[in-house]
């Protein structure tokens, strides 16, 4: 059977640069970052004292009051995402085959502030056990992609993925499987993440992983270069309607861009350190190469993984130079976790808007907080990291990267349309 093209026709987030695509985008042209000190709690005795946290959302016009109450934060981020993508896809369900559309929706946490609460209310009593009847519903990370098929009436397949930081780009990688297949018309497909919660930066602060320059959380970030002290935590939710290309057409659908390879592979090494030669990372973005078609000449841009943690940056770019040999030199690299922050499971989905969106603008949003005299000796800068400012170029095809802890990677690979 022929296989079917895979085009995006809509996109939607909520970040800590801005509640909807058009802001974010906007703030991250001007290079700004959304890190500030966390306001969801007293974090005054945590190492790390700041995040990039969602700011002055309202999501009540979206869910009843009760309904309010029995979601968790990251279930409200992911369907506020999600109206805002199935809204500019210009979907209606009346005009659809519900068996036909589905939802793939990654989390890598799901609950955790409700999980904080309920696990912290039993450990504060006298243990007699008094959780809420909504806290196995409200936790687990498939109910975002149960509520946002629930509310819109898609009846096809419907699940999350969870892959630490890949959770998200295995959604997208996954409903492109299912369209190309032809089992699907439209899916919906992101990921959506509320960690900036007591557990949240304080697990990742037992494993040294977050920056602990709270004197500067908008530098803290600085992906690439040789201060990195670890990523920042980031809130957000991101959304796509990837939708058969014939399909679009047929109801005159605007098309941001064709994704057309996906590549998802295991480091097999170690519970949380990347392969120090990026080995599993190497075969990710040779798989969504090959499955595209193309060479690897033709990849202008990629969107990197880079979450300026010491390790990770070193072996990404390892991985990248492996891949493009000498057209590594010419390629534009970019991490906008410099400004976004680390989102965690949503984060491969919110990388892959901007990966469209530098697409169809042609220009490539910076990598945030470096300076020529902070070059680490092992990376090498002859690349071009997008360093502070934003660079118009030529983009052909547009490369998203993403790992996760257990050693998870995936590589989206996009084509201008």
């Amino acid at each position: 059977m022929e296989q079917k093209r895979v085009v995006i026709t809509g996109v939607g987030m909520v970040t800590s640069l801005g509640n909807d695509v058009a802001s974010t985008w906007q703030n991250l042209l001007l290079g700004k970052s959304g890190a500030n000190k966390i306001s969801h709690f007293d974090a005054t005795k945590f190492k790390t004292q700041f995040a990039c946290e969602v700011k002055d959302l309202d999501v009540s016009s979206l869910f009843d009051p009760k309904e309010l109450r029995r979601y968790d934060r990251y279930i409200h981020l992911a369907v506020h995402s999600a109206e805002q993508a199935i809204q500019d896809a210009g979907i209606r369900m009346e005009n659809e085959d519900a068996v036909r559309c589905g939802v793939i929706f990654g989390s890598g946490m799901g609950g955790v502030h409700t999980l904080d609460v309920n696990i912290g209310g039993f450990g504060a009593g006298d243990g007699t056990p008094r959780y809420s009847p909504f806290y196995i519903p409200m936790v687990i990370t498939n109910m975002a992609a149960g509520m946002i098929g629930l509310r819109y009436g898609f009846r096809g397949v419907n699940y999350s993925t969870t892959s630490a930081c890949a959770s998200s780009a295995h959604a997208i990688a996954n409903a492109y499987l299912q369209i190309q297949a032809g089992i699907a018309d439209v899916i919906i497909a992101g990921g959506s993440e509320a960690a900036v919660e007591v557990s949240g930066v304080g697990g990742f602060n037992a494993l040294h992983a977050l920056s602990t320059r709270n004197d500067s959380p908008q530098t803290a970030c600085r992906p690439f270069s040789a201060s990195r002290d670890g990523f920042v935590l980031g809130d957000g939710a991101a959304t796509l309607v990837l939708e058969d290309y014939e399909h679009a057409k047929a109801r005159g659908a605007k098309i941001y861009a064709e994704l057309v390879g996906v590549g998802m592979t295991s480091d097999a090494y170690h519970m949380t350190a990347s392969d120090p030669d990026g080995k599993g990372a190497v075969q990710a973005m040779k798989m969504a190469i090959e499955s595209a078609g193309i060479e690897a000449q033709y990849v202008d841009y990629i969107n990197a993984h880079g979450t300026s943690t010491p390790v990770g940056d070193i072996a990404e770019v390892r991985a990248i130079k492996h891949v493009f040999g000498e057209h590594a030199y010419d390629l534009n690299i970019t991490s906008s976790k410099s400004m976004t922050g680390h989102l965690l499971g949503a984060t491969g989905a919110v990388e892959a808007i901007i990966s469209i969106l530098s697409l169809m603008h042609q220009v490539v949003t910076p990598t945030i907080n470096h300076a020529d005299e902070d070059e680490d000796p092992d990376i090498d800068y002859k690349l071009n990291f997008t360093f502070n400012q934003p660079q118009k170029r030529e983009i052909r095809y547009a490369m998203s990267n993403n790992f996760g802890f257990g050693g998870h990677n995936a590589s989206l690979l996009f084509k201008k349309i």
